[in-house]
């Protein structure tokens, strides 16, 4: 015996499972797990009797019934599923799909609400269609299903394929007058063996209608048939009975028992109640196909495993190759960084600026035109370097989405002044030699902070007393050597603070840019998405069917 908890657990874990692949009710999978779990609460042993239309299925039931219970015709008339249970008198119960119930006694109903119409199709308006008969075999809580028949409309299949699901026993009736259809093959294997249905008996009908020699051969070839399916019946019960259906009707509605043997009806409801009391508790019986099903839930699952990893890597890899785009970036923005913070670098130092600027800038100062002169090509050559540098900190601000740091400002020192002396009168002691001294104003003071760095440097302003050549002539009038000199030594002074506050200024935004051309790849981290919860529930979910089944 299979313990209750433990197929209760394995119900479960496919109840769990559907609702997590929230599967469409309609689909096929859905259906099955309804059925197999509705199966293993419900209290009777059901017997669903089906085949294709027009081989007796409604017959065979009105022969084991011993009356006309169900409609009968020679036009295929079965339109949906009717269960016959047990019931003091013969009556139908009918529950349309907008809740309304009709009771009525007798049987007479069925042909408006439970036959095909004039197209051959179900009704859709009709629920559930059960017959209440007074018949000892049901009394015992047997529950028989005639079902319509299959290989002419999908959804008359699809309603047959779901009522095969919830039988504890399949009737697979047989038409004598040819063998084994392409169509009932696929059915066997696809309808029963493949959902784990092993509780089958084949009913051969119509072998009266052949000649002897010929309902010996085609009974043999039919019992091959039956043989190669293994029912799981109890011991000495075979899977395969002869019962000519409508001559077993007359007989027992006549109560000609004699007839009804050679029908074959007798060996068969025989069969059927020994299964029936063989089986009734054994919920080994439904275990095959709940685990069938179960099977099929696994693959499912699977399946959105393998989907959601597929999905999962295919962003993984993304987000792989932005990591490497972005490394890449950070390599050539890095470069293109680095090499403009060289260039201006160079263009900074002292030497470089003395040997292109230092001569023009002191003309442009004897001149009177160093503002024009600083604010041309002097002023453009530093913007452009400053704009060199600063655009690879802006790409990288606008690729790794990081805020824009202070502007790298290029400052300009105070233009320089020079202070002629006061003139003093000559003095008999004055020597030639002697050369007035003049002051030069600086912006070394403004540079570094007032008159204490302008003492560091040499003073905010100085006099420089430069010695004429003692060979050349003592004139009165001023040599044009000293003052060249002296406007030299102003625009160097100029250069010198100028390198020295713009060097500083760089060495700082250097620091400031390496913090923003910079990416780590744990900075890019994988993002926990609902596709990755869907992944671990999916595993989890698996994990637990395939322990309920183990058990």
């Amino acid at each position: 015996m299979v313990q209750g908890d433990a197929y209760q657990d394995l119900l479960d874990s496919l109840r769990a499972a559907a609702g997590l692949l929230n599967l469409d009710r309609t689909s096929q999978l859905q259906r099955d797990i309804v059925a197999v779990c509705d199966q293993w609460v419900r209290p009777s042993f059901r017997i669903a009797v089906f085949g294709p239309f027009n081989y007796g299925k409604s017959t065979l039931l009105n022969a084991l019934l011993g009356e006309r219970a169900l409609p009968i015709d020679l036009i295929p008339t079965t339109g949906a599923a009717i269960t016959v249970r047990y019931g003091n008198e013969l009556q139908t119960r009918i529950q349309l799909v907008n809740g309304t119930a009709i009771h009525e006694t007798g049987t007479e109903v069925l042909k408006r609400f439970a036959i095909l119409d004039d197209n051959r199709c179900m009704r859709q308006d009709v629920a559930s269609v059960e017959v209440l008969c007074p018949h000892p075999f049901l009394k015992t809580g047997v529950e028989l299903v005639d079902l319509p028949g299959t290989d002419d409309r999908e959804a008359q299949d699809a309603l047959v394929k779901d009522q095969l699901l919830t039988a504890d026993l399949i009737v697979q009736v047989l038409d004598g007058r040819k063998l084994m259809t392409l169509g009932e093959r696929e059915h066997l294997r696809d309808w029963l063996q493949d959902r784990g249905i092993e509780t089958v008996v084949f009913v051969v009908n119509f072998l009266n209608l052949l000649e002897p020699d010929e309902q010996k051969q085609v009974y043999n070839r039919l019992r091959f048939v039956a043989e190669s399916f293994r029912s799981k019946l109890p011991a000495g019960i075979s899977n395969l009975y002869r019962v000519d259906a409508l001559p077993a009707l007359r007989a027992r509605l006549k109560g000609d028992m004699p007839a009804a043997q050679v029908a074959g009806l007798p060996s068969f409801e025989s069969a059927l109640q020994t299964i029936v009391e063989g089986q009734r508790q054994q919920t080994e019986a439904r275990l095959p196909r709940v685990r069938a099903i179960a099977q099929q839930v696994k693959q499912t699952l699977q399946t959105s495993v393998d989907q959601v990893t597929v999905e999962l890597a295919a962003v993984e890899a993304k987000r792989q190759q932005k990591i490497q785009i972005k490394q890449k970036a950070v390599q050539l923005i890095r470069k293109g960084f680095e090499t403009s913070v060289t260039e201006f670098s160079d263009w900074l130092s002292l030497t470089h600026l003395l040997n292109c600027y230092q001569t023009e800038a002191a003309q442009a100062l004897q001149q009177g035109t160093f503002k024009t002169w600083e604010t041309g090509a002097f002023k453009r050559a530093a913007i452009d370097h400053q704009q060199a540098v600063a655009k690879w900190v802006h790409q990288a601000c606008e690729f790794f989405d990081r805020p824009r740091p202070n502007q790298l400002l290029i400052a300009f020192p105070p233009e320089p002044q020079l202070v002629p002396p006061e003139p003093s009168p000559p003095t008999p002691s004055s020597k030639s030699t002697d050369v007035t001294p003049v002051a030069i104003a600086t912006g070394l003071g403004w540079v570094l902070g007032g008159p204490v760095g302008g003492a560091i440097l040499g003073g905010a302003s100085y006099l420089l007393n430069k010695t004429l050549d003692s060979d050349k002539p003592q004139t009165s009038a001023p040599s044009a050597a000293p003052a060249t000199y002296l406007y030299l030594d102003a625009v160097r002074e100029y250069l010198v603070n100028f390198s020295a506050i713009n060097l500083s200024a760089l060495q700082k935004y250097e620091t400031v840019a390496d913090r923003i051309i910079h990416f780590d790849p744990l900075e890019e981290p994988t993002e926990i998405t609902e596709q990755h919860h869907q992944l671990e529930l999916l595993r989890s979910t698996l994990a637990r069917l395939d322990q309920t089944l183990a058990n």
